[in-house]
């Protein structure tokens, strides 16, 4: 497994340990210690499926970034960038991703559209997603520490496959939303309608 990696490609603005410190900055020990599982469990996806690993650490570490942030952070950075004005009728869950992918951006100087479509798409998935988007979503669903009810398929299913894992996950997040009577997110319903069919076995 790779445990430290060494960024060359000038995505990041700096080394990996300044990335860690910024981003330790901003997140509870707890979280901090989820985003670097979700880093591991990227990179091994990320090896297997041929995945760019600097991409994938990056991705892989910021994906929480500003998910400890107050609301009306997240409500100023809709208005200030002119996102969707939809999105205030959601809340962290959401906002988290679609609308921490602008505080990344803007604030680590991390621009590549690769990258924050990972972030964007972390908790909801998309109609299209890229190698490294799959790889992130997958890592954050399955990391060690995770422990819910089918957590082992869907981490059998990912090795298998990786977009078979998604599939999964698409199902398994939208069933856990209706449980719940939670609102569902437009791009949640788009993921499931275009992963699941593509393997209704899962």
């Amino acid at each position: 497994m790779v445990t430290e990696l060494t960024y060359h490609a000038n995505i990041f603005p700096g080394t990996r340990d300044e990335l860690l410190a910024k981003i330790e900055k901003q997140l509870k020990p707890k979280r901090f210690k989820h985003v670097q599982r979700v880093e591991q469990t990227a990179l091994r996806l990320a090896e297997a499926n041929g995945v760019d690993l600097e991409k994938a650490s990056i991705a892989g570490l910021t994906h929480d970034y500003a998910k400890q942030r107050p609301a009306e952070d997240f409500i100023q950075t809709i208005k200030d960038y002119q996102l969707a004005p939809e999105l205030l009728n959601y809340g962290n869950a959401i906002w988290h991703g679609v609308v921490g992918a602008e505080l990344i951006k803007h604030e680590l100087g991390i621009y590549d559209e690769d990258i924050l479509n990972a972030v964007r798409h972390h908790t909801t998935g998309a109609a299209y997603m890229s190698p490294l988007e799959q790889v992130v979503y997958m890592a954050d669903f399955i990391e060690p520490a995770r422990d819910f009810p089918g957590v082992d398929d869907a981490r059998r299913l990912t090795d298998k496959e990786l977009a078979m894992g998604v599939a999964y996950q698409a199902k398994h997040t939208l069933a856990y939303l209706i449980d719940n009577n939670q609102p569902i997110y437009p791009k949640s319903l788009d993921t499931y309608n275009a992963w699941v069919p593509q393997y209704p076995n899962v």
